[in-house]
């Protein structure tokens, strides 16, 4: 067909730009994906369960739980077994991104249907002119292309560190020892990393998934004779495993249809909300019992480490991950050392000073590892040069990113976006996301209209704030409501949304990649 020989552009290598070029692939296009690091893979994350996409499954040797490096492997045979990695430009760097052609801003603004008339690439007189920089020398070199479609495949857990503010006179400035971000560590190779730590005092600032990671590996390195200081304001759950009870595995509590029953989802109907408000008590009941089985396991409280939140909500959040392996014994033979945050912390010559030094504990430091997140909404704002394009493509702080399915921006034209939202099992959600998109470009289904996407995108923005709270809303976590949002995406490219076989096993069993393995 001729849109197939349309020019797409995917921007990333990671889990969703792999993904992505795959299925596009698969559909007849030959995408060209800018990557500027040097190898497939990208940043990512270890969440219950493992994981996988729908049609590769891990190697036997693979851990449950994989090591960076096996996720590596794992991503880099994806690639060469579905000739991703061919269509791959290693080391070019997307300094900028323009919509040039029909539609200015005026136009946009008033558009009934996306990109005009709702077709994935419009009427063929818009185009995305890209600036990239190829560093495949020490030169460089610098050059412009022009696509029909732009994919983001950017993610959110890299690019533009959140660096915490400091008070004058109590910043890093003052500090007379290093201080990194987590980005910077992760960017190293193994033998450097633990050469940076090696006989140091470690003090690691942070509360998820990658403090924890840091600290046990400082700790490995070190033992109790350099014991890392871990400061940590809001503790999140992490679990040491997926199995409650010893017997019954999270995902049949968590991660199934009838789990959702028990969830005001977006869109859903009076009958659906209505439900969800009698279950209410059951969903109570089950965390509860959940999260006193993990408190009676994992010696959280003893270290008071126990999240002042539910569990529940740590799945609707996607605020939880798995323990590193033996976190909790280092804490007790004293490898690392845990320091709860009430108020600020601020640098001083030779450490840290916790909640403003008023209580006069000083943390002695020669290394400051910022475990503090990223800036995703401002990595993906440095990607436009169109101011109005960078004010709206990442919403406002009151606001979620305004994506229709997660994926369309309702009125920026012939681009989408895989990977922002966060999922339990993100390799899984980027997968579905692919999918979805491949099928647009291949004009399988067209967009409703503008309004009604925007409306949809309310709906969504209003159910992250509710079940992600002030503070985490804009994470979009799909977490809670996965199935639900992957019917919407299979209702959108005619596929079967019920993809068990048998009624208990629809209602009850967990849903993962392998149900939508058969959706190319």
């Amino acid at each position: 067909m001729e849109h197939r020989t349309k020019r797409v552009a995917i921007v990333g290598a990671g889990t969703s730009g792999l993904a992505a070029c795959k299925h596009l692939l698969a559909r007849g296009f030959r995408p060209v994906v800018f990557e500027a690091g040097e190898s497939i893979g990208g940043p990512w994350a270890r969440t219950p369960p493992p994981p996988r996409f729908s049609d590769f499954p891990w190697p036997d040797s693979a851990d449950w739980y994989p090591r960076h490096d096996q996720v590596v492997d794992y991503l880099a045979a994806y690639a060469r077994r579905f000739g991703v990695e061919e269509r791959v430009r290693f080391r070019s760097k997307v300094l900028a991104a323009e919509y040039v052609g029909a539609a200015d801003d005026t136009a946009a603004s008033g558009w009934e249907l996306w990109n005009g008339n709702g077709d994935a690439f419009g009427d063929g007189s818009g185009a995305w002119r890209l600036t990239v920089r190829h560093e495949h020398d020490d030169s460089g070199i610098t050059k412009t292309y022009e696509f029909d479609f732009l994919i983001l495949c950017i993610g959110r857990f890299s690019g533009v560190p959140n660096i915490p503010a400091f008070p004058p006179g109590g910043g890093p400035d003052v500090f007379r020892g290093r201080v990194i971000h987590s980005m910077e560590l992760s960017d190293m190779d193994d033998a450097d990393a633990a050469a940076l730590v090696k006989g140091k005092r470690v003090v690691v600032v942070g509360s998820g998934k990658s403090a924890f990671d840091i600290a046990a590996e400082c700790a490995e390195a070190n033992g109790i004779e350099q014991p890392c200081t871990m400061i940590c304001r809001s503790p999140r759950w992490l679990l040491h495993h997926t199995d409650v009870w010893g017997k019954v595995n999270i995902g049949y509590l968590y991660m199934n249809r009838f789990a959702e029953l028990m969830v005001r989802k977006p869109g859903a109907g009076s009958t659906s909300n209505l439900l969800a408000t009698l279950l209410a008590p059951l969903g109570w009941l089950i965390s509860k019992l959940t999260e006193a089985y993990y408190k009676k396991e994992i010696p959280m409280e003893e270290h008071g480490m126990a999240p002042e939140y539910g569990l529940a909500r740590s799945f609707s959040s996607c605020l939880i991950g798995m323990l590193p392996e033996r976190f909790y014994d280092m804490v007790k033979e004293g490898s690392i050392v845990i320091k709860k945050l009430r108020g600020s912390v601020t640098f001083c010559d030779d450490g840290l000073l916790l909640d403003g030094g008023v209580s006069g504990e000083r943390v002695p430091a020669e290394l400051v590892i910022l475990a503090t997140g990223f800036r995703g909404d401002e990595k993906v704002r440095d990607m436009f040069a169109s101011r109005r394009v960078r004010e709206i493509v990442a919403g406002t702080p009151d606001t979620t990113v305004p994506l229709y399915r997660e994926c369309v921006h309702p009125r920026i034209p012939q681009m989408a976006v895989i990977g922002y939202a966060e999922s339990l099992t993100n390799i899984y959600a980027c997968e579905m996301m692919a999918k979805w998109v491949a099928r647009l470009l291949d004009g399988a289904f067209r967009l409703p209209g503008v309004r009604r996407m925007e409306e949809s995108v309310a709906e969504w923005g209003r159910y992250m704030r509710r079940s992600g709270g002030a503070e985490h809303f804009r994470w979009s976590c799909l977490g809670a409501v996965n199935i639900w949002y992957n019917d919407q995406l299979c209702r959108d490219m005619g596929c079967n949304s019920r993809r068990k076989k048998g009624l208990l096993a629809e209602w009850f069993h967990p849903y993962g990649a392998v149900d939508y393995a058969d959706i190319l």
